[in-house]
């Protein structure tokens, strides 16, 4: 928790922002033929709120990730963040990739240090590089490139990277997918431990669904592309959550029957 104590210790711009998804359809042009991706997506996500979206693989997650980032823009209906359009990429919103996205030519300090040096803050804030790095446990790999890091390590450096800017949207897609089971235990309690202290607004993408009720307030499960919301389920556990606790394993069997899976 230190970590995380020197990691809050930077002022912030905003704690958290609201999210509303309204009327969200999305297509892909390919070649001239029309791919669609999300239907009419409807989703409020409260200030402060831990949000996890389940779905078959490739139904439009990912891609509705991007279009709250800024990174896209819809097809048709509107996003916004506490009432305001969002129509490009903002600070305040970190999306953590799948893959690792990290700069070749930096160094693991430098790379997590980017936001903060394109901001013009960093040579107030360098102790909170360092403080991210403890938090994902590579403090001793700060002077390494990315050539020379597994790919578990690349993602907890993407990973400091996001939280090293106190974001008021933290927006991740399986960020903790490539890493081994014991450091992503580790790292799924330290990511509730920061969204609880600091109360940013968390929208998680995820294929395991466990994750998702260890980590979200609400999981949003969808279809098949084209996206449309099939279920909600709320998690009303308190932190920190159990793997075995009664509630979660019915909430688990649950989801997974809506996914058409057999328990």
């Amino acid at each position: 928790m230190a970590a995380v104590t020197a990691l809050r210790k930077a002022p912030q711009a905003a704690q958290s922002v609201a999210v509303e998804i309204s009327g969200v359809s999305h297509a892909f042009d390919l070649g001239g033929s029309r791919l669609p991706v999300l239907d009419s997506i409807d989703l409020s996500v409260a200030a402060g709120e831990f949000v996890a979206l389940l779905g078959p693989s490739g139904c439009g997650k990912s891609t509705l990730l991007r279009l709250v980032s800024g990174l896209e823009q819809p097809s048709s209906g509107k996003i916004t963040a506490d009432g305001s359009p969002i129509d490009r990429p903002d600070p305040s919103r970190i999306l953590v990739f799948q893959d690792p996205t990290l700069f070749p030519w930096a160094t693991v300090w430098s790379n997590v240090a980017t936001g903060l040096d394109a901001r013009g803050v960093l040579a107030q804030q360098r102790a909170g590089v360092d403080a991210a790095l403890d938090l994902v446990g590579l403090r001793a790999f700060s002077g390494a490139y990315p050539h020379q890091l597994s790919g578990g390590m690349a993602q907890r450096a993407a990973l400091a990277r996001a939280l090293v800017n106190d974001p008021a949207l933290l927006l991740l897609d399986e960020p903790l997918g490539k890493l081994d089971s014991l450091t992503r235990l580790s790292l799924q309690a330290e990511l509730v431990a920061l969204w609880r202290k600091a109360g940013f607004t968390a929208i998680l993408v995820t294929h395991d669904v466990e994750e998702a009720l260890l980590l979200s307030s609400r999981v949003i499960v969808l279809t098949e592309r084209p996206a449309r919301i099939k279920a909600e389920f709320r998690v009303e556990r308190p932190y920190p959550r159990h793997r075995d606790d009664a509630d979660l394993v019915i909430l688990r069997r649950q989801i997974l029957a809506t996914l058409g899976l057999a328990t």
